[in-house]
This record gives C-alpha cells, structure tokens and sequence, in this order.
C-alpha cells in the first residue's frame, strides 16, 4: 500500500521519462545558445573598445608629423 501511496506502479512513468528528455535537451540548448551569445558579447566588446580607443583620439590636439 505504501508503494501505491507514492505513486509507485510497476516502473517508471514512460511521461515523467519523457519529460525528463525533454527538459535535458532544452538545458542543452540554452547552453548552447548561451556560450554562442557570450561569444558574441566577447566580440562586440572587442570592436566597441577599439572604436572608443580611435574615438579618443581628438583630431584637432594631433603633432604634427616629421618630414
């Protein structure tokens, strides 16, 4: 009675192991999806700091070149 009391019927529940799969290949795609955008980040970040690095850079204070 304490095994039917717990829901337990004669193996496991072919749904709840269904579920299961469903839920890991959905961790597996965030994880995925993650990485490719923490990727991306890396790399916007990389050209947003070389355009502020050149953006710094003011024109008019620029020495003259030696001839």
């Amino acid at each position: 009675m304490a095994k039917a009391l717990l829901g337990y019927v004669g193996g496991p529940d072919p749904r709840m192991l269904s579920e299961m799969r469903r839920l890991q290949q959905r961790v597996l795609d965030l994880e995925s999806e993650l990485t490719r955008m923490q990727a991306e980040n890396d790399a916007l970040t990389a050209v947003a700091d070389e355009h502020s690095l050149l953006s710094s850079i003011e024109l008019d204070q620029r020495e003259p070149a030696l001839t």
